[in-house]
């Protein structure tokens, strides 16, 4: 028996109505994108500065590590690099309701909300002190980028990084992590991956690596790949963590949410979704594992597989994807426990804000994975270990103006 609310019900969101789903085929689950790209980097493409770190051995940071993020969101790198011991001594963030959020679980965070190109990075960090900034991390808007969108190479918004680079060159950090999708390495034929490798050199940031990590190798419930540039101004190697799971061991989708009420919203930890009408739940019930409610808008409201990581958790006009056992979307909780932030991660606004935060942030384990790989290289520069040093000159002359 289906329980369900009057009030904000579920309205039809696209103009066409869906045929009989009981007759569509039981498609089957894919459990990778970007395949060949991401064999090619680690393979043929591979460039000489990157190394893979076993992060399953305990690794500790030797010295609290601070950090800058940007276009921060909600916060999930920031979550991520806070669980692997580093702090986050400041952020930007555009939009005001990710602002919110950010502050919120991050008070200790020296927070900007406003236009990038306003931040003034000094005087933004003279407030606090001016303390040492080892890394800069973050993930430029990627609309322009995503094959998800119109994936315009004009958009203005394609440039942002630039911005990323200006505050990299002001505040020269150790080592730059800069998130994004995949789709970043194939646009205008590549020559917006090979701008940006200039930009980083241009800088100081000689040496540059990229990668495609897909989450759910390193126990993320949830296939999202995601394009990770490490660059670092100390001519050393780029470290990037080894997979922790094979694709047959990937965590699926219950192993996440299954403990959280079938139909029962939670506000306090936004364990809330779309309402729906009894009409619209018998429309969902019938759609398959990896079909959609719609003929036309496919990528919308398609059912997980049972069994399976998660499809990409995106927010949807209101809706997510669809619950891979009941017959209603999944809950603004469910993503975020699809992108790992823990239950204690409140998000601000709406429940579709909500949903647009979560959709939109880098899994807080991946973020954490990263920052546990980086961590041998950033005690070496500490200790003055030679082992990641690739130019000895410049790692010399780095170490002389660290004492």
């Amino acid at each position: 028996m289906f329980v369900f609310q009057v009030m904000d019900l579920q309205l039809s969101l696209f103009p066409d109505e869906p045929k009989d789903n009981s007759v569509r085929k039981h498609k089957k689950a894919k459990l990778g994108r970007y395949e060949k790209i991401q064999r090619e980097l680690a393979t043929t493409r591979r460039d000489p500065h990157q190394i893979s770190v076993d992060i399953n051995a305990e690794i500790k940071p030797i010295k609290t590590y601070n950090f800058i993020d940007l276009f921060c969101g909600a916060g999930g790198i920031t979550q991520g690099f806070s669980q692997a011991g580093f702090n986050p001594v400041a952020s930007a963030e555009i939009n005001p309701i990710a602002s919110a959020t950010h502050k919120r679980n991050f008070p200790n965070s020296h927070h900007f909300c406003g236009d990038i190109k306003e931040f003034q990075t000094r005087e933004w960090l003279s407030q606090i002190g001016s303390p040492s900034v080892h890394l800069v991390v973050g993930g430029p808007p990627c609309q322009g980028f995503s094959v998800a969108g119109k994936r315009d190479p004009n958009d203005p918004r394609n440039h942002l990084f630039k911005e990323f680079i200006r505050i990299v060159s002001e505040v020269r950090p150790w080592y730059v992590v800069m998130e994004n999708v995949p789709g970043i390495l194939t646009l205008k034929k590549g020559r917006i991956k090979q701008t940006i490798f200039e930009a980083f050199e241009a800088i100081g940031y000689t040496n540059v690596s990229v990668a495609i990590l897909e989450s759910a190798a390193y126990g993320v419930p949830q296939i999202r790949p995601r394009t990770i540039f490490i660059a670092n101004r100390f001519e050393m190697q780029n470290p990037y963590p080894n997979p922790q799971l094979l694709p047959e061991q990937y965590k699926p989708i219950e192993s996440a949410i299954s403990d959280l009420p079938a139909y029962e919203p939670i506000p306090s930890i936004n364990h809330e979704w779309t309402r729906h009408s009894p009409e619209y739940m018998e429309r969902i019930s019938k759609v398959p594992p990896g079909g959609s409610l719609y003929q036309t808008y496919v990528d919308a409201f398609k059912r997980q597989y049972p069994g399976k990581p998660s499809m990409t958790i995106k927010e949807n006009h209101g809706g997510t994807h669809i619950h891979p056992h009941l017959n209603r979307v999944i809950s603004a909780r469910e993503m975020a426990r699809l992108q790992t932030f823990p239950d204690s991660f409140i998000f601000e606004g709406t429940m579709k804000k909500a949903m647009w935060q979560i959709g939109n942030a880098v899994p807080p384990r991946l973020a954490e994975c990263i920052a546990y790989a980086l961590i041998p290289c950033l005690n070496a520069i500490v200790t003055n270990d030679r082992s990641f040093v690739v130019s000895e000159k410049l790692f010399t002359d780095v170490q002389l103006t660290l004492h």
